[in-house]
C-alpha cells in the first residue's frame, strides 16, 4: 500500500491519534454510517463531525486494527478495544473513489454491551463538540 492510498492515510492518522488530516481525505459528499444513528449522516461536515469524535472516543487506550481486507475501492478493518471496562469489536467499512477520497465510512459495533458503551460515550463527545444553536 503505498503512501497516497486512503487507508494507509487513514492508519497513519489513528496511529498518530492526529484527525487534521480528515478535511483532504473526506470526500465532499462522503456519508457515515454510525453502529447507534439509523439515519446515515451526508457530507464532508458532519462525516468529519462524526470521525473527529471517534479519535476522542475510540482511538485511546487498548485500540488496535487485528484485521483487514482490502479491496480496490473497499476495505473492511476489524478493531478491539475496551471502553468503561466492556470489550468492544467491531468493523469500519470504508469506501473510496478514484480521487482516494473516502466516501463511505460504516462503523458496526459487537456484542450489545459495546453498543451502549459507544452509545454513551460518542453522545457525550459529540455533545462537547457540535457548536452551540444560534
Amino acid at each position: 500500500m503505498h503512501d497516497h492510498h486512503p487507508i494507509h492515510r487513514w492508519h497513519q492518522m489513528v496511529t498518530a491519534r492526529d484527525p487534521r488530516g480528515l478535511d483532504t481525505l473526506l470526500a465532499d459528499d462522503a456519508v457515515f454510517h454510525s453502529p447507534v444513528v439509523h439515519t446515515p449522516q451526508r457530507g464532508k461536515a458532519i462525516t468529519g463531525l462524526y470521525l473527529r469524535a471517534a479519535f476522542e472516543v475510540f482511538f485511546v487506550g487498548e485500540f488496535r486494527y487485528v484485521r483487514e481486507i482490502i479491496g480496490s475501492h473497499d476495505a473492511l478493518l476489524e478493531f478491539e478495544t475496551t471502553m468503561d471496562g466492556v470489550a468492544v469489536n467491531g468493523v469500519d467499512l470504508i469506501r473510496w473513489n478514484d480521487a482516494g477520497q473516502i466516501i463511505d465510512f460504516k462503523v458496526m459495533v459487537r456484542p450489545l454491551k459495546g453498543i451502549q458503551a459507544v452509545h454513551q460515550r460518542m453522545g457525550e463527545m459529540l455533545a462537547r463538540m457540535k457548536p452551540p444553536a444560534a
